[in-house]
């Protein structure tokens, strides 16, 4: 052999050597590649300052935005007087910052909701004592504006707390479980509305409004918890299913100096929702927010806490639906407010004046506003990110509301996220693209930045020197022959484009979703190209950042697009010359697991392989704000219901199925699964199985998920 040939092919196999997959499922899970954030941080009512607490939970901090600096101490577990305890699990620090908020013994309700034992530290007097020497714990506390008054929920009543006098009362008496609730929410609020908080003071602090909710109608579903003992417990919460009965709400207002509670006089139907309660800048007008059952009629109401008289201030309506996500978009100056509206067929904020009179669309264009961030009413400034330049991509920018001129405050092409400090003084950046993790930076308002907090480099490291490869970009033609959809296709290192491989698709595909993104990810799923599996990814009609019209297509037909484009992209992957069409799975959890049910039993055998992970199987059994939001009610839409039912297909599933779910699901409940079973029984359809014991829809702890990906590969392994 030629010499100089035989260096050149060493050189080759020592390159191809270094440049191979130097990482497995284990290093994934174990969080070797996982990015690293920064300490959380809460914004002081200035917007100059914010506070932290240490690694340890012992010490509240005050910080300087502009140079990083602590500048004090608010709380210290060892030097606060009276403090009995040697660390705490969070806090909130009042507007005067006269008192430090901490609490222990964190206990988990629902996804975002918990109790806890919570004690106040007067910083003053450097010395700290309960809350409330109430045995049970409390929930949601909220500080008045003037920091003197809090409020909060034990056993769902509300009581109120008046720090000069040193007094605690009672607010409402008639709270009980599973029956009345105060100023929290129920479940499918928390779930769907993405709030726990339904309690507000009037900027004069002398009114507390709230809403009080009346699940007692609503029926209530139960599950088993075995937790290794000789006889199980009962799980027992109110869950409305898609077409039953909801809670009933009303929004009140307690009057803190006279003790006189009064309801609201807002026009709501009776199966209505108050997903958001605000005040605007004035205390004798309080926003009262609701929106219809069908979801396509959202009104906001001005009420007089003392008259109870509302009046119209917005109404939007919506031939398909109006995203509850849009409502924290509403911020309020001394003369107008903000708001988000799809009416020109992408999202953009709008202008209205104080009495409800539009003034101005802020911002226009074919892309859509994907978070309004923050206002300043001092500089009439509106922040906000936009995916104006690619659905795959994020930009953060300014916008003055009288001039309208936008300016771009991101500066890296990516992924760029940005959470504001009060009034929008300075925010913290976060920038990723799919081969850097996030780049955390802070930033005054002109976007200057100002220093780096986290740039991750020591992860960017780990994940060059293992090898990922890197994410091809795909387009790929809908089912119905014209829209064109994003996709990316991921490679093993020692990929050979003369072999044929087998290929898993990962996909959520709900409504407003997105996976494909130029973002950082470094997922379970590289552990298939280990194995010479290759990995997609396509998002079809129905997910985000692409216009309503290609948002809300899936409209009153849940799964049928979404499944129809799953199928079109795993047979334009199968017509790839490296792809082999005869060895296609499919994956997915939760909406994915639904899709992944639809698209096996729509897709007549071009699926040889999948896994759902907690399914639904038939959205009768989903609760009625999310299900409704997309598909109305059973009685409206029968057969949308019966069209988009992974039940009514279970006879045309094609290919080997894996089905996993957990036994405490209280999102996703675990009949989904045992109902699916039970029709694919009596289609005769075989199919594999697995559950994990008391595990709720996230499936995580006890070697959990290690367990779930070891099975999932494992299935694609030998089923594909």
């Amino acid at each position: 052999m030629n010499k100089r040939l035989f260096l050149t092919a060493l050189t080759v196999i020592c390159f191809l050597t270094l440049q191979a997959q130097q990482y497995s499922l284990q290093d994934i899970l174990g969080g070797k590649y996982r990015a690293k954030g920064v300490p959380a941080t809460v914004s002081s009512e200035d917007g100059l300052h914010f506070y932290s607490s240490d690694p340890a939970g012992t010490t509240v901090i005050k910080y300087a935005y502009s140079s990083g600096e602590a500048v004090d101490t608010l709380f210290s577990t060892r030097t606060a007087r009276n403090c009995t305890f040697d660390t705490f699990q969070g806090f909130m620090v009042s507007g005067d910052e006269n008192r430090v908020l901490v609490y222990r013994d964190r206990e988990q309700i629902y996804r975002r909701s918990f109790k806890a034992n919570y004690y106040y530290h007067d910083v003053r007097r450097n010395m700290v004592r309960k809350l409330t020497e109430h045995t049970s714990k409390q929930m949601i506390p909220t500080f008045s504006p003037d920091s003197k008054l809090l409020a909060y929920v034990i056993d769902n009543d509300i009581w109120l707390t008046k720090f000069d006098f040193d007094t605690e009362s009672r607010v409402t008496n008639d709270g009980e479980i599973n029956k009345i609730i105060n100023g929290a929410t129920d479940w499918v609020y928390e779930e769907e509305f993405a709030i726990t908080n339904l309690m507000e003071f009037s900027p004069d602090n002398r009114q507390l409004a709230y809403v009080r909710t009346d699940e007692s109608e609503v029926k209530e579903f139960t599950f088993q918890t075995f937790e290794e003992q000789l006889y199980p417990n009962y799980y027992k919460f109110k869950y409305p299913k898609a077409g039953q009965v909801n809670s009933k709400v009303e929004c009140r207002v307690f009057d803190i100096e006279s003790r006189v509670t009064r309801t609201m006089n807002v026009p709501l139907d009776a199966d209505g929702y108050i997903p958001r309660i605000k005040f605007t800048n004035d205390p004798d007008q309080l926003a009262v927010m609701t929106l219809n059952r069908n979801h396509n009629r959202f009104d906001m109401y001005f009420v007089n806490p003392r008259s109870t008289v509302a009046k119209l201030a917005l109404r939007e309506e919506s031939k398909y639906y109006i995203d509850s996500e849009w409502f924290k978009s509403i911020h309020f100056t001394d003369d107008k407010f903000t708001y988000v509206s799809e009416r020109d067929g992408f999202s953009h904020i709008y202008i209205y004046g104080i009495t409800g009179t539009l003034q101005k669309q802020l911002t226009s264009g074919n892309y859509d506003v994907t978070e309004l961030l923050a206002v300043d009413p001092q500089t009439a400034t509106v922040y906000y990110q936009a995916a104006d330049e690619s659905p795959l991509r994020r930009n953060i920018y300014k916008i003055n509301i009288n001039k309208g001129e936008p300016q771009k405050l991101s500066q890296q092409q990516g992924f760029n996220t940005a959470s504001f400090s009060r009034n929008g003084k300075y925010y913290i950046n976060r920038w990723t693209n799919s081969e850097t993790p996030p780049v955390i930076t802070l930033h005054d308002a002109s976007g200057k930045q100002l220093r780096v907090l986290e740039d991750n480099r020591a992860t960017r490291d780990a994940y060059a020197a293992a090898g990922f490869p890197q994410r091809e970009l795909i387009t790929v033609t809908s089912n119905d022959g014209i829209t064109k959809l994003n996709g990316w296709i991921l490679k093993p290192a020692n990929f050979n484009p003369a072999k044929k491989y087998p290929v898993v698709m990962i996909q959520y595909s709900g409504p407003n979703s997105q996976e494909v993104v130029d973002r950082y990810d470094a997922g379970w799923y590289y552990a298939l190209l280990n194995e010479d599996i290759l990995v997609a990814s396509v998002d079809g009609r129905g997910t985000g950042a692409r216009g309503a019209e290609f948002r809300k297509g899936t409209y009153l037909n849940l799964g049928i697009q979404e499944s129809d484009d799953q199928i079109a992209a795993a047979r334009y992957l199968g017509s790839l010359p490296y792809i082999d069409a005869d060895r296609i799975g499919i994956w997915g959890w939760s909406y994915g697991g639904y899709n992944v049910l639809m698209s096996m039993s729509r897709g007549n055998g071009t699926f040889k392989a999948g896994v759902a992970i907690a399914p639904v199987t038939d959205w009768r059994f989903y609760d009625t704000v999310y299900t409704e939001r997309f598909m109305r009610t059973p009685q409206q839409n029968n057969s949308g219901y019966v069209n988009g039912s992974a039940l009514t297909l279970a006879g045309d599933l094609q290919g080997n199925l894996l089905l996993i779910h957990g036994t405490a699901d209280d999102n996703v409940h675990f009949q989904n699964s045992i109902e699916y079973t039970r029709a694919l029984i009596k289609e005769n359809k075989h199919f594999d199985m697995f559950f994990f014991p008391d595990k709720n829809h996230f499936l995580s702890g006890e070697n959990t998920t290690q367990y779930l990906y070891d099975k999932v590969i494992n299935h694609f392994k030998t089923k594909l």
